[in-house]
C-alpha cells in the first residue's frame, strides 16, 4: 500500500505548474567540512522554501568559500501535500556495524560523464568482479542497464537510486522479495510503431522469465521529459505532467509493488549522431532527466522505479549509426532500450521506511553495509552518509568523471578512505577488509611501528 500522505498527492494539479526542474545553489563551506549533512540541509531549506521538494542533490565542485551543488527538485506542490515525506537529507546514524555477512554498495552517479558506466551498463563488467568479494552487492539501474541487456549479478539487489541514498542514511531498508508486480506506462506516442514494440517487449519479459505484468497504461497526453546539461557538464533537465503519472499511480493503488516507465525524452536530433561519434565523449544526455523523474517517482511512493526512453521519431529510429565505439553498442542496437529495467525490477528489493520495520529480521540497513565504491571524485548524500555513517569507501581514481571534487579534504576516520587507481584494485581493497587486514599491510615497505611515551608524575601514597 501508498504511504498514507501520498494517495492523490498530485493528481489535482492538472493545469498547475508542478514540475521537475534543476537548480543550482551555492552553499559556505563547513568549518572543516564537518557535519555536512545538517549544514546542507539547513541551507537548502532556508534557501528553497516550503514549496520546493529536493529530490536529488550532488556537490560539483568546492571552491575556497563556496561549496557548488545541484539539486533535482520538484516544485509548485501545496506544502501540506509534501509534509509526510522524508526529507532526502534525514539521517539516522547506525547504531552497529553486523559484521556476519560482508556487503558492497557499488555506485556510479548517473549523468556526469563517467569513463566506466556512463553509458550503456558499462560497468556491468565491474559490478560482476565486486559481485565476486562480498556476500551481497547493493547497484542502481546506472550500472547494469544496457538498454536490451541487463548482466547484473545473481547476488545483486537492484535499487534506484534516491533508495540506495535512504539506506545509507539510514532512513530505509531492504527487504528480498521473490518477484514483483509490475505496472507499466507508456507515452501515447505518434508514432504507433514504437507503442507496438514496447508492448512486445512487456511480452517478450512476461513469456522468458515470468515478468508479472499488472497492466500496461497508454499516458494520452504523454509525459514531457526534456534533456539538457547544466553548467557543470552534467546531464539534467525539466520533467512536466508528472500529476498524469500519479494519477494513475493512485488509481491502481495497492495492486502493483514496482513502477516501470517508458517515455520520450526530448533531446535535440543532432545529439543522437553526436553521441555516437564522439567515441563517448559526450556525456549521455538521457540519463540526468530520467533519474530525476525515478528519484522523485521512489521519494514519493517509496517503491522501485525504473525509466527507459522511448525514441523520438521514425528520423531518429533510421539513422545509420554504423560501427559504434563498444561502449555504446548496447544503445545502438536496441529498438525499445526496455528489457534491462523489467529484468531489474522484476526481482528489486522492497523499501521499507517504517522506522519499526527497520528492526525486523531479514531487513537490509545500513548496518549491514561494510563498503561503498565510487568513481573518485564523487560527492552527493551516499558519499556523506557513508562518511558520517563510518562505512569505508573506496574510490577509484581510473572512473574519471566531470566532478571537481577532492575527497581526500573530507574528514574521514582513519583507514577510512581508500582511493585506489582501477576496480581491479577497489576488490582487492574489499577483499583485505573482508578478511580484516589492514590494506596498507600487504605493501611494502611497511610504516613504522610508533611508540608513545606517557610520562607521568612520581607516584605519591594517595595513588595506592
Amino acid at each position: 500500500m501508498l504511504p498514507t500522505a501520498l494517495p492523490g498527492l498530485l493528481n489535482e494539479f492538472e493545469g498547475t505548474q508542478v514540475k521537475l526542474i534543476e537548480r543550482q545553489v551555492r552553499i559556505p563551506v563547513a568549518p572543516s567540512h564537518h557535519s555536512l549533512i545538517s549544514h546542507i540541509q539547513k541551507t537548502v531549506e532556508v534557501t528553497l522554501g516550503d514549496t520546493v521538494l529536493p529530490v536529488r542533490f550532488v556537490i560539483t565542485g568546492v571552491t575556497g568559500v563556496e561549496y557548488n551543488c545541484e539539486l533535482g527538485t520538484l516544485e509548485g506542490m501545496e506544502v501540506e501535500k509534501t509534509r509526510g515525506l522524508n526529507s532526502i537529507f534525514s539521517f539516522s546514524p547506525r547504531k552497529v556495524e553486523r559484521t556476519d555477512t560482508f556487503n558492497a554498495v557499488f555506485l556510479v552517479p548517473t549523468g556526469i560523464g563517467a569513463e566506466i558506466g556512463g553509458h550503456a551498463g558499462d560497468a556491468t563488467p565491474a559490478a560482476r568482479v565486486i559481485a565476486t568479494a562480498c556476500d551481497t552487492l547493493v547497484t542502481h539501474p546506472n550500472v547494469v542497464n544496457a538498454s536490451d541487456l541487463n548482466e547484473m549479478p545473481e547476488n545483486a539487489l537492484y535499487v534506484e537510486g534516491s533508495s540506495i541514498t535512504q539506506l545509507l542514511m539510514g532512513t530505509a531498508g531492504l527487504q528480498r522479495v521473490r518477484a514483483n508486480r509490475v505496472l507499466v506506462l507508456i507515452d501515447a506516442h505518434e508514432t504507433e510503431v514504437f507503442v507496438n514494440d514496447t508492448v512486445n517487449a512487456v511480452s517478450a519479459a512476461r513469456a522468458t522469465y515470468g515478468f508479472d505484468c499488472v497492466k500496461v497504461v497508454k499516458l494520452d497526453p504523454p509525459l514531457r521529459m526534456t534533456s539538457c546539461f547544466t553548467d557543470s557538464g552534467r546531464a539534467a533537465g525539466e520533467i512536466e505532467g508528472l500529476y498524469r503519472v500519479c494519477t494513475v499511480l493512485d488509481e491502481h493503488d495497492g495492486a502493483f509493488d514496482a513502477v516501470a516507465i517508458a517515455s520520450v525524452v526530448d533531446v535535440p536530433d543532432e545529439y543522437h549522431k553526436e553521441y555516437f561519434r564522439r567515441d563517448g565523449k559526450m556525456v549521455n544526455p538521457w540519463g540526468g532527466v530520467e533519474a530525476m523523474l525515478t528519484h522523485s517517482l521512489s521519494l514519493l511512493y517509496g517503491l522501485p522505479t525504473a525509466h527507459s526512453p522511448m525514441l523520438e521519431s521514425q528520423a531518429v529510429a533510421d539513422f545509420d549509426l554504423g560501427l559504434v565505439e563498444p561502449r555504446l553498442a548496447a544503445e545502438a542496437v536496441s529498438f525499445t532500450f526496455l528489457q534491462c529495467m523489467l529484468k531489474g525490477l522484476h526481482r528489486s528489493p522492497r523499501i521499507v521506511s517504517h522506522p519499526e520495520a527497520l528492526g525486523e529480521a531479514g531487513i537490509f540497513t545500513a548496518s549491514d553495509v561494510s563498503c561503498l565504491v565510487i568513481p573518485d571524485k564523487c560527492v552527493g548524500l551516499p558519499t556523506l552518509a557513508a562518511l558520517e555513517q563510518g562505512i569505508p569507501v573506496i574510490a577509484v581514481r581510473e572512473n574519471d568523471n566531470l566532478m571537481q571534487n577532492d575527497l581526500e579534504a573530507l574528514p574521514w576516520a582513519k583507514g577510512q578512505l581508500h582511493v585506489v587507481e582501477n576496480y581491479w584494485e577497489a576488490v582487492g581493497v574489499m577483499s583485505s577488509l573482508k578478511a580484516g587486514i589492514v590494506p596498507g599491510t600487504l605493501r611494502r615497505p611497511l610504516d613504522v611501528t610508533t611508540v608513545e611515551t606517557r610520562t607521568f608524575a612520581s607516584a605519591t601514597i594517595n595513588d595506592v
